[in-house]
């Protein structure tokens, strides 16, 4: 069973930045895609941003030019940096990964933003 566990969310005010991370049990290195998805209260889960193993990225409008998925294939880690946090960025963030055919998530990390 693949296990994704993310890290990194807390509270923070607007403005400012986090750093998540997803550290996977598995070996990312032939994983097809991996991304950050997002769930606020109440809503829905959205794409927050997808990264493929060829290095095409995909944002979602809201996070654009402020978001950048990154991937570590040798720690297999995905990671999420967020800079100029807004109070609508506030969510439980999910990280996933495409591996065996299959797609596997995390339990979610709590990202609280202030203004």
């Amino acid at each position: 069973q693949v296990q994704l566990v993310e890290s990194g969310g807390g509270l923070v005010q607007a403005g400012g930045s986090l750093r998540l991370s997803c550290a996977v049990s598995e070996s990312i290195f032939k994983s097809p895609i991996v991304g950050w998805y997002r769930q606020a209260p109440g809503k829905e889960r959205e794409l927050g941003a997808t990264l493929s193993r060829t290095g095409f990225t995909n944002y979602a409008d809201s996070v654009k030019g402020r978001f950048t998925i990154s991937r570590d294939n040798a720690k297999n880690t995905v990671y999420l940096q967020m800079n100029s946090l807004e109070p609508e960025d506030t969510a439980v963030y999910y990280c996933t990964v495409m591996l065996f055919g299959n797609q596997y998530w995390g339990q979610g990390t709590q990202v609280t933003v202030s203004s």
